[in-house]
């Protein structure tokens, strides 16, 4: 399952709209995917822990390459995302920013799909994936 939200882009010359296409799938029940783009091109995709990006509708989460905190907006509540990328070396990082509402409905139909603490990862079959590669 997936929804397109609406992101900004804060940047030194301002605002810039965004498009964020949140995933979810029960193949991997404790993540979630995002693929931000101008809507034509993806220009990043994050995978981000689904309890992690839950618990930063309502408070502040993370201290690595993501992190996640409410914000107070022009247009209402809002979910400032921060995202770090370390491992290029070149250490760019991007603070965007979705409308919280947005977010909880995305997430409330994960958890219409797997329950909170219902995630169950079948170790089987991922090694038995793993080892037919």
């Amino acid at each position: 399952m997936s929804s397109l939200i609406a992101v900004r882009l804060e940047t030194d010359e301002g605002a810039v709209p965004l498009l964020a296409q949140m995933s979810y799938s029960v193949d991997d029940p404790y993540a979630v995917q995002a693929d931000f783009s101008d809507g034509l091109t993806v220009l990043a995709s994050w995978r981000f822990d689904r309890q992690m990006l839950a618990e930063g509708v309502h408070r502040p989460v993370g201290e690595g390459d993501a992190t996640f905190r409410p914000h107070r907006g022009p247009s209402g509540d809002e979910v400032r995302i921060g995202l770090r990328n370390g491992g290029d070396g070149r250490g760019g990082h991007a603070v965007l920013f979705a409308d919280a509402g947005a977010l909880r409905g995305f997430l409330d139909r994960t958890y219409a799909v797997v329950g909170d603490g219902e995630e169950f990862l079948d170790l089987d079959k991922l090694l038995e994936e793993f080892l037919a590669r």
